[in-house]
């Protein structure tokens, strides 16, 4: 949520600034703002609007301020106030010399504004953000009258300020701050959320997440918690929170800036959705040899002696988890439940011994995983992350990760993570199933095979049916209700079908197991509530079928995501979104191929942002 940049350097700030902000767009924002020091100015300047990017490069071209070589800018995703301008980032304190941009939330900030007022601090806006700058600048004040004398250990006054600043502070926060009377320092902290600095020749950067900074730099240092740092143009020094200066080894990016353009497709998310064959392949080739040996990288034991498994996740995540618990269940014969990360929190199941916790991520730092995770750490448990992001948070916290490397994602809702994180279950579950004896060789074989058919099948689909769904679609655009229905593995796939339409079209759409359709949602149906249910052959199947034609009895239209050429299913859909035949076990890497397309093609004609739904952000690192 929400995204910070910060540079200090030779070129002109804003346009770092900006450029930044914009590769920031995904995690989802309703105002925008920056702040600079123009070159030979002690002075603030700062430019925010209500709005997209677009309103903010309004008015800094009509801005007649002298090019700055500092600066912060920040994308706001309001919690505390409205999103108006009042409320946008950067805040400053009364004299307007010092600005801040945040991320994140203070949990105390109630408490400290009422002691700022009571010292004669003025607020203007309604969010939690503001206490910052005026408590450094409180500091500031109180530093001054002791002649400026700080700790041995700390780099500069400024740095000071900031660092007992957020010593009072309680939450999850990353912060930026600039002063017109330090000009030529940048100092950011981190706690919780994530924060990373980019290193340049003479130049350098902070930014919430990396694509803001792989146009300028790959080499990086990943903010730990607790940790503030002090850039200027020629160095970056971290520090801990006790102000002692800390030795890290940068780290380098394995991205370039094409990997984060459209490449020709009108949105991101309808280019990830035909990156997802080649991300399912480059999945297979780094966990599975050529000669079908897993290459897992598990620390050797990690698996053995686990008797059961939860795992723990969020939204699309949290759909790719119940797919894994069906796979660890049934290839491997492992019991495994399912948590939502935000209820695993309050109410963890208990404790048993031999208990493997994952934690699963896309962008690595989701909140509550992270929470649950820690949790689960500190009870003991053995804990695993699966995430996109192995540099993020999530790398630290877990005894071992698997990077799903599906490439940098910029739509808001997830398609090819979520096919990565289904590949990491499936692999996941081999390797449990071929560790603990519970699948022969031949099974192993058998599913092995069958992954590496599932790219050309996916194909397949995206070449013969984006064109179909597309005009399918259109029938669709004024409607206000879907139901998605499914059983078995697929089920999980009904709720991912569901929960896409409704993030990027705004339509009400539910998600049910098919048998439950007559256990109350049946009451919904009429000819104006669609029905899509996924009817694949297996051992479902004919249910699914059964328990469609009791939704066509009540005028209902029915999608059904089946083979083409069974007269079976052309007998009981309307229309047919098909899929080739394959082991059911391997059917939700296909069934869901068409309900992105069709969600992405419904929202794109109902002349939606597609790639920036609003009230969503790609990485919620806020509880």
């Amino acid at each position: 949520m929400c995204g910070i940049v910060g540079y200090i350097g030779h070129r002109s700030a804003n346009e770092v600034l900006i450029s930044g902000l914009r590769k920031l767009e995904y995690r989802g924002y309703d105002s925008a703002g920056v702040a600079t020091i123009p070159l030979g100015d002690r002075s603030l300047h700062r430019v925010r609007a209500k709005g997209k990017l677009i309103q903010l490069e309004e008015k800094l071209n009509t801005d007649t301020a002298p090019s700055a070589p500092i600066g912060i800018g920040h994308t706001r995703w309001a919690t505390h106030g409205k999103p108006e301008e009042h409320n946008a980032h950067p805040h400053t304190n009364n004299l307007g010399n010092l600005a801040v941009v945040q991320n994140g939330i203070v949990e105390n900030y109630h408490l400290l504004r009422t002691e700022l007022k009571e010292l004669g601090h003025i607020f203007v806006s309604e969010t939690d953000t503001e206490v910052i700058p005026h408590m450094i600048a409180e500091f500031l004040l109180q530093l001054e009258k002791q002649d400026n004398i700080i700790p041995d250990n700390s780099p500069s006054v400024l740095f000071e300020a900031v660092r007992l600043t957020v010593a009072k502070l309680q939450g999850a926060y990353a912060i930026a701050v600039i002063h017109a009377d330090y000009p030529d320092e940048l100092v950011v902290v981190r706690q919780q959320a994530p924060l990373v600095i980019g290193i340049g020749k003479e130049e350098n950067f902070c930014a919430s997440d990396t694509p803001a900074l792989v146009a300028y730099t790959r080499t990086v240092i990943p903010l730990e918690n607790g940790e503030i740092a002090r850039l200027t143009r020629e160095s970056v020094q971290v520090y801990n929170a006790k102000g002692d200066r800390l030795r890290r080894t940068p780290q380098t990016l394995n991205w370039n800036p094409t990997m984060v353009e459209k490449q020709g497709f009108k949105h991101y998310m309808l280019k990830e959705i035909y990156e997802q064959p080649g991300v399912f392949r480059a999945g297979l080739a780094s966990y599975i040899s050529e000669n079908d040996h897993l290459k897992l990288g598990l620390p050797k034991g990690f698996v053995e002696r686990i008797e059961r498994v939860e795992i723990i996740a969020c939204g699309t995540s949290w759909h790719a988890s119940l797919v894994g618990k069906y796979l660890l269940e049934q290839i491997a014969g492992v019991p495994t439940s399912v948590q939502y990360a935000s209820e695993y929190r309050y109410s963890p199941p208990p404790s048993l011994s031999n208990t493997l916790v994952i934690g699963v991520t896309q962008s690595g730092e989701t909140a509550d995983t992270l929470a649950a995770l820690e949790l689960a750490k500190l009870r003991g448990d053995r804990c695993l992350g699966i995430t996109n992001r192995v540099e993020s948070s999530i790398g630290r916290i877990a005894d071992a990760v698997i990077d799903t490397q599906a490439g940098i994602e910029i739509g808001v809702a997830a398609t090819k993570t979520f096919i990565a994180q289904l590949l990491m279950f499936y692999i996941l579950a081999l390797e449990f199933g071929i560790t603990k004896g519970s699948l022969s060789s031949e099974r192993s074989q058998e599913l092995i095979d069958g992954l590496r058919q599932l790219p050309a099948y996916m194909e397949r689909i995206l070449e013969s049916q984006e064109r179909y769904i597309e005009e399918l679609s259109r029938q669709f655009t004024h409607t206000k209700d879907f139901i998605f229905l499914g059983r078995g593995i697929n089920f999980p796939i009904a709720l991912e079908g569901a929960l896409k339409l409704k993030e990027i079209s705004y339509i009400h759409a539910e998600g049910y197991p098919a048998g439950e359709m007559k256990h109350g949602p049946i009451a919904l149906l009429d000819e104006d509530v669609p029905v899509v249910a996924i009817a694949t052959p297996g051992s479902v199947y004919e249910k699914v079928l059964s328990n469609s034609q009791e939704a066509k009895a009540r005028d209902a239209k029915l999608i059904g995501v089946a083979p083409l050429d069974d007269p079976a299913a052309h007998e009981v859909f309307d229309y047919i979104l098909p899929i080739p035949v394959v082991d059911e076990i391997f059917s939700p890497i296909l069934t869901v191929i068409p309900l992105q397309l069709l969600a992405y093609h419904v929202a794109a004609h109902r002349g939606l942002d597609v790639d920036q739904p609003r009230n969503l952000a790609k990485s919620v690192t806020v509880e």
